[in-house]
């Protein structure tokens, strides 16, 4: 099973914590359109065998498309490549493009599955991240939301700078209260040349603290394991039924096309990226060309890269995979490397399964970087 991931390099208006590829110009939109729609024509031969799980329309923000533009997308998938009977069909979307009409629209399209860009219901938050909706938009939009979609996505970013403990849990429970059975959520961080990097440095806003961060992080797993939902990766939280099957299978190494500028492409052997420039994009689709870079993966990238998903997910690290997959001198490394954290009650094995602890949890991408394995086969 795999998936087609395509990516809707246009938004409204730049978050300032976004390091995204985006345009906030609509201009080529339609060109665009048809662009993606030739480029799933002209890689159709690399999923000769395999059998499309999931499509997931990510960005910038997909809910900038029209209805028909989007189900004009999915109808090439269709032509080109095998599709499962009942696919995961998900559409990321923003609030303030989620009108009723848009959404009734919405639910007689193939679209089975919304994950929607909320981030927190306080307006100070919103206006702080130059989000383009409000808080009143937020909550409207999942009302109506949940009359049509049961499958829905909501994400949420703590350690956000003045929140406190209880404005998050109630940013928690607000989402808790609509029903919705999968929340992801990230701490907020500060990439280099972003808005958001130049209002820290000119002090108009105060930095992000990892203490209040990881303080946020532990009450969002003791309120969400409360409420019945699955803890099933560093980010992710998902009710029974209701994981992404989309971002599953890239946790579990499964193959996947990036559609679009800057979408990133996985075969299980290399792994390739299309150029993050809308004008060069379109300049070599029409061209029949794919402007897609690749690298073939070493033995340790493959291992490295095992590492860092396994340890984010329920489904941890199989040393007997390790072992099978990449050899005795790979595991004995990996124990090795670990000791020091199972010491420290920061990773635990049980089933020849090497887990986070819920102490390590918040660590886990610092954790895994120790336990890379630098150019052992080059």
């Amino acid at each position: 099973m795999s998936g087609i991931y395509i990516h809707i390099p246009f938004c409204k208006q730049a978050c300032h914590y976004c390091d995204f590829h985006f345009s906030t110009s609509m201009k080529k939109k339609d060109e665009m359109v048809l662009a993606l729609a030739k480029e799933i024509g002209m890689r159709k031969n690399e999923f000769k065998e395999e059998i499309v799980e999931t499509i997931y329309f990510g960005g910038g923000t997909p809910s900038v498309l029209s209805n028909d533009e989007i189900n004009f997308l999915i109808s090439e998938v269709y032509k080109n490549y095998k599709v499962v009977e009942n696919p995961e069909i998900t559409l990321e979307a923003n609030p303030d493009d989620l009108s009723s009409g848009r959404i009734l629209e919405l639910s007689k399209s193939p679209i089975n599955r919304l994950s929607i860009g909320i981030q927190s219901f306080y307006e100070e938050d919103l206006k702080m991240m130059n989000r383009a909706h409000n808080s009143a938009e937020a909550k409207k939009c999942l009302e109506e939301t949940t009359k049509y979609f049961d499958n829905i996505s909501l994400d949420l970013i703590y350690g956000i700078p003045g929140m406190s403990d209880e404005m998050w849990k109630q940013n928690i429970q607000t989402a808790l209260d609509f029903g919705i059975p999968h929340i992801s959520s990230y701490a907020l961080t500060v990439e280099p040349k972003t808005a958001l990097s130049k209002l820290i440095q000119t002090g108009k806003v105060a930095e992000p603290q990892d203490e209040v961060a990881s303080n946020h992080f532990m009450i969002l797993v003791e309120m969400l394991q409360k409420n019945g939902f699955i803890h099933y990766e560093l980010s992710n939280f998902g009710k029974e039924n209701y994981f992404s099957k989309n971002n599953s299978a890239y946790w579990l190494g499964k193959k996947y096309i990036g559609i679009g500028p800057s979408a990133h492409s996985y075969d299980g052997e290399k792994r390739g990226w299309n150029i993050a420039n809308n004008s060069l994009y379109l300049k070599a689709i029409q061209n029949d060309e794919l402007p897609i870079e690749s690298e073939v993966l070493t033995v340790s990238d493959r291992y490295n890269e095992y590492i860092m998903t396994g340890l984010r997910t329920i489904w941890g690290v199989s040393l007997d995979r390790i072992e099978k997959e990449f050899g005795s001198e790979y595991l004995n490394y990996l124990l090795e490397q670990s000791q020091k954290f199972l010491n420290d009650n920061l990773l635990s094995i049980e089933n020849n399964i090497l887990k986070p602890t819920p102490k390590g949890k918040f660590l886990t991408d610092g954790i895994a970087s120790d336990l890379f394995y630098l150019n052992l086969d080059e």
